[in-house]
Parts: structure tokens; sequence; C-alpha cells
């Protein structure tokens, strides 16, 4: 049932409610329910699907500049992270999954790695990370790790 419409004008709700076409239809949203120790994508394959779990696969697409960053050691850095995302998400809902939680200290232990050689490479990728580092200006320099160059490093 659509809300009252006490305005003069077709569509119009009550104040509060926003605007709805006469003839709205209902959306019913759904969520995969997702099994304990549900198959798992690659770490690049999660980054390029948008989800670690194939179950829960929706038809996402890589955006023309994301594919240059692919094989490059941004790119492995925030596979990792996404991985690690994704599976925090997962042991949210599945915290009894030993074998979901030892898969996150692993990708923990691989993203800190990755990190460590990206920072040592590139410089800090935070603001927080710019602390360890000999002065406040390496984290001024670039190029800054979203300025992807063509043939570059990053």
């Amino acid at each position: 049932m659509y809300p009252q419409n006490n305005s003069q004008t077709p569509g119009l709700c009550e104040d509060g409610q926003g605007q709805l076409p006469q003839c709205a239809p209902l959306a019913v949203p759904y969520v995969p329910f997702q099994p304990a120790n549900a198959k798992r994508y690659s770490q690049q394959d999660a980054l390029s699907n948008g989800t670690l779990f194939p179950g829960l696969n929706l038809p996402f697409h890589i955006k023309e500049e994301a594919v240059k960053v692919l094989g490059t050691q941004l790119a492995e850095l925030q596979a990792l992270e996404f991985v690690l995302q994704e599976l925090g998400l997962y042991l949210d809902t599945h915290q009894e999954d030993r074998e979901a939680f030892a898969l996150f200290q692993q990708y923990a232990a691989l993203e800190q790695q990755a990190r460590t050689k990206y920072e040592a490479a590139h410089g800090p990728l935070t603001q927080s990370a710019a602390a360890n580092a000999a002065n406040w200006a390496s984290w001024l320099e670039g190029p800054w790790p979203w300025n992807y160059e063509e043939g570059g490093q990053n």
C-alpha cells in the first residue's frame, strides 16, 4: 500500500516521505544466505568481481583506468585489503568459522608485508604511516598512490 497522498499534486507524499510516482512498485530486498565454508575467489578475482564469494557475485565491472593498475604492487595491496574486508564482513555473521578466521589471519600478515614493501618503495599510503618516516615531507612527495602513471611502478 502506498502512503496517502494528502496534496493536490499527483505523486507527492506527506512531508518527510519524499516523492513517488503514482504507480511506484514495491521493492523487496533480498540478501542471499551465505553458508559456512563458502567457496572463495582468489584475491585478484575477488577484487575484479567485487566480492570474495562467488555466491554473492553481482555483475560489477572494472573501470578502464583500474585495468591499468592490475599487476602492480598497489593492485596487490588493494586486493589483499579487499579480501580482508570481505572476510571480516563474513566473520561478523559466521564467528565460529575457524577456517575463515585462520584465513583472515593469514591475509592480515600478507597485507602487512605488502604494505611495508609498497611504502618502502613508494612512500607512506596514509598520514598515520608518515609517522614512521624520517619527516613529514615524505607524505607530501608524489606521486600519490591514486596518481597512476602509464608505465609507472605504482
